[in-house]
């Protein structure tokens, strides 16, 4: 499994040499955090976070979130009162990092898929912005800026 999170930091760092890293996230850290999610995180995220748990992207934005961040970020989300009188359900997405504005990256869980969305706070909106994690980091690291995936 080593070989292949390395891509994922070589991949990054192609992209956006100044990105943070983080230590790696325990095997046994992500079986708990698939436990209090109640859903198994996608194989490309847990690889990436074995290696370096969250990425910092541009002004050190949480372009992926560290797994603690993505377990109480998610949770709240689905649980949230408030949120679910003002919001549609979240049920479907599970979000795993941030623009720095509101705004918030997701993988649809309901029906899995390994895209990426948006949740745009402001409007509620939800859109596709990238065709998995890969992509996601490629799209979100090149530009810089919290608006790279705006039309």
């Amino acid at each position: 499994m080593a070989n292949l999170t390395v891509m994922w930091t070589e991949s990054v760092r192609e992209v956006f040499p100044h990105a943070g890293f983080r230590g790696p996230a325990e095997a046994s850290d992500i079986v708990e955090a698939e436990r209090r999610l109640g859903r198994v995180l996608p194989a490309d995220l847990k690889q990436l976070l074995s290696e370096s748990d969250g990425v910092l992207g541009h002004s050190r934005v949480g372009t992926v979130w560290s797994l603690d961040e993505i377990v109480e970020q998610n949770l709240r989300f689905w649980s949230d009162e408030t949120f679910a009188e003002l919001y549609m359900s979240f049920d479907a997405l599970l979000f795993f990092g941030d623009n720095g504005g509101g705004d918030q990256f997701a993988f649809v869980r309901k029906p899995q898929r390994p895209d990426v969305f948006v949740w745009e706070h402001e409007s509620d909106s939800r859109r596709w912005v990238a065709n998995d994690l890969r992509d996601y980091l490629r799209r979100s690291l090149r530009v810089g800026g919290d608006d790279w995936y705006q039309p």
